[in-house]
């Protein structure tokens, strides 16, 4: 199966989060397929950022608003009627969670259930897409991949949340949003699951992307915190292609799809953060270098591996950039946008239509 530009046509699609990277990415994307876009979200998470460099709010409606606000969050679904929503909107760093638990929580549970709580204020929306992590599983650091059944589980306060959402989402699909319940409405609720997101444009604090471009750019040694953590890496068009054939799915047959996926990467790319900087060094050309970071560090996990067979299977999607091409779209991306002063919206959708075309 393939993203359908037909299908999104004037489709209206409410993104939270839309400011933050992959929101920036998706938005970019359904622009570019002429859906009606609109997104609600907090300032951009970074500076610089996507959002802003690309003027990712030319092309919808961008609103400024916090998603813990449950009565914001209801105005917003009544006055737009969605028929699609992609839920993002989220505190995703695991470091940033330690020093900032209770927002943590509130952003990415609280958050969530305003989001199903707006879904359900309305009866436009056919399908909703729940973007949670891959860290939301109870991970015994096995050595081989976690499928949607397993237990939801967390270390640190960002992985608990994300497996608290997690819950929160099926509890609510069964209550509220099955042709069992007793308040049935006529959405399709998905949640989704992807890997370590990668690509051109991010510039998030304490991401091992971002951190190598911007030392490799200064000509700085980068510090890495863990070399030998291994992780499911994937160029952000991966997971989000996945989300939007979905979506579609969900859009014509809402009861059959309203489940829980992983998007990840094939076995081979799941590769620790050694080899991933020194593929990238690689790729920079310039003998660029690197050195462990031997201070002491919050704990994350060292192993962590998605099977994605399900999508396979059901949904006939696998990733189409192996690691080694996403790698070196990220780079292309940085060197056009730093060296050659490319616009960050030409390079985005340039690789989109790359993407699209294969």
């Amino acid at each position: 199966m393939e993203v359908s530009p037909n299908f999104w046509y004037k489709k209206k699609v409410l993104i939270t989060g839309h400011t933050g990277f992959k929101g920036s990415w998706l938005s970019l994307w359904l622009q570019s397929l002429d859906a009606e876009v609109f997104g609600v979200a907090l300032d951009p998470p970074s500076s610089p950022s996507l959002f802003e460099k690309a003027k990712i709010s030319d092309g919808m409606v961008s609103i400024r608003e916090d998603i813990c606000n449950l009565e914001a969050v209801k105005k917003i679904f009544i006055k737009y009627k969605p028929e699609i929503v992609f839920h993002l909107a989220a505190q995703s760093l695991v470091k940033y969670s330690y020093s900032n638990p209770v927002q943590t929580y509130k952003t990415n549970v609280l958050g969530t259930l305003n989001v199903l709580e707006g879904v359900r204020s309305i009866s436009t929306v056919k399908a909703a897409i729940m973007v949670t992590s891959d860290k939301c599983y109870e991970n015994t650091e096995r050595d081989y991949g976690y499928i949607e059944d397993d237990p939801m589980g967390g270390y640190d306060p960002y992985s608990s949340s994300k497996g608290a959402a997690e819950l929160l989402i099926s509890s609510y699909r069964n209550s509220f949003f099955s042709n069992a319940s007793s308040d049935k409405c006529s959405a399709g609720i998905a949640s989704v699951r992807a890997g370590n997101v990668i690509g051109g444009g991010d510039w998030a604090k304490d991401r091992l992307i971002p951190d190598i471009i911007h030392s490799f750019q200064k000509k700085e040694k980068v510090k890495i915190r863990n070399p030998n953590a291994i992780r499911p890496w994937q160029h952000v068009l991966e997971p989000l292609s996945g989300y939007m054939q979905l979506a579609e799915l969900l859009y014509l047959n809402n009861s059959k799809y309203a489940e829980a996926w992983n998007f990840g990467p094939s076995d081979n790319d799941a590769r620790s953060v050694e080899w991933v900087v020194e593929k990238i060094a690689d790729l920079w050309g310039t003998n660029p270098e690197w050195s462990a970071d031997d201070r002491i560090h919050e704990y994350e996990a060292n192993f962590l591996k998605l099977d994605c067979s399900k999508a396979l299977n059901n949904l006939n999607w696998q990733p189409k950039w192996t690691l080694d091409q996403a790698l070196l779209k990220i780079v292309e991306w940085h060197k056009d946008e730093s060296l050659l002063n490319s616009k960050p919206k030409e390079l985005c959708l340039k690789q989109i239509e790359e993407y699209q075309n294969i």
